[in-house]
């Protein structure tokens, strides 16, 4: 038995017939080839997977692919515009907010959403933020530094 899920991911709209036990991180890695999105630990831990569905974050192989009917998905694919890296991810770049790079696509989805919601956060107010999010390799204090540094990048919601 399949279900039919229809939802926009990265400005794209997909319609398709899946296992309805199928996560949200396996359908965009398996079936739409998103492999950016990261599977880590698979129980809502790591942060690894998250992205935004409908703006909000959320952790990919927490939520099944049927209950992302109807929404507009946000993957890391889809944080550039063409070749132009998005400002996060130039930041993250330039201030070395990434080493093995494993975390950094939830990373840096958690980020758009933060600096979405508050284009001008405190040092304090990132750490508490990406909290959720763990990374084995940087310490955070250059994620930190880098999600700030986009701050004076990014545009503000309209």
């Amino acid at each position: 038995m399949t279900s039919q899920v229809t939802l926009t991911v990265n400005g794209t709209h997909h319609r398709a017939e899946v296992d309805p036990r199928i996560t949200l991180v396996d359908f965009l890695r398996d079936e739409l080839g998103l492999t950016g999105t990261h599977t880590g630990c698979e129980q809502g831990v790591c942060g690894a997977c998250t992205v935004l569905i409908d703006g909000t974050s959320v952790l990919a192989c927490l939520m099944l692919a049927v209950q992302a009917n109807g929404t507009d998905v946000s993957t890391v694919e889809g944080l550039a515009d063409g070749e132009t890296m998005h400002p996060l991810q130039d930041a993250f770049w330039e201030m070395q907010g990434l080493q093995c790079g494993f975390c950094t696509p939830g990373m840096l989805m958690r980020a758009k959403e933060i600096l979405d919601e508050n284009p001008s956060p405190t040092a304090e107010e990132v750490r508490e933020a990406i909290a959720g999010n763990l990374c084995r390799c940087t310490g955070y204090q250059f994620i930190i530094e880098s999600i700030l540094a986009a701050a004076d990048r990014v545009p503000a919601r309209a």
